[in-house]
């Protein structure tokens, strides 16, 4: 009975510094994501700022920069999972952290996917919104452009 009982107690040991270790990694994981989500939301919206003010071809190097940024976010994350994952494993080789560890892996290869299509979205929105912002600094310049010729030849008209 004694037996039992130490062994009953030794599983559910294992069993909550499993959950615990799950939960750690989850807690990990959710963090990387929300920053990864603030520096895009903060980019994106730099990048409209400058869309607002700069010409199209700085728009594009920018959008260049945001992607590269993205894509090495992307690398940190998956990099300090696999870096957690191996000090879990070469610490305490156990098959229930095999399984959570596969787990974590699905799960960020998941997120990674998802958050990699909704910046594709976000970048082809981006370069809509600079197409507008050009072709309206464009009417803009060509307004005032009329306007001042139209002012010029009022002028010499008059003084002549």
């Amino acid at each position: 009975m004694v037996v039992v009982a130490a062994a009953a107690v030794e599983v559910v040991e294992v069993v909550v510094l499993e959950v615990v270790k799950v939960a750690v990694t989850a807690v990990i994981v959710v963090l990387v994501v929300v920053v990864v989500v603030v520096v895009v939301v903060v980019v994106v919206v730099v990048v409209v700022v400058v869309v607002v003010v700069v010409e199209v071809v700085v728009v594009v190097v920018v959008v260049v920069v945001v992607v590269v940024v993205l894509v090495v976010l992307v690398v940190v994350v998956v990099v300090a999972v696999v870096v957690e994952v191996v000090v879990v494993v070469v610490v305490e080789v156990v098959v229930v952290e095999v399984v959570v560890v596969v787990v974590v892996v699905v799960v960020v290869v998941v997120v990674v996917v998802v958050e990699v299509v909704v910046v594709q979205e976000v970048v082809e929105e981006v370069v809509i919104v600079a197409a507008e912002a050009a072709a309206a600094v464009a009417v803009v310049v060509v307004v005032v452009v009329v306007i001042v010729v139209v002012v010029v030849v009022v002028v010499v008209v008059v003084v002549v």
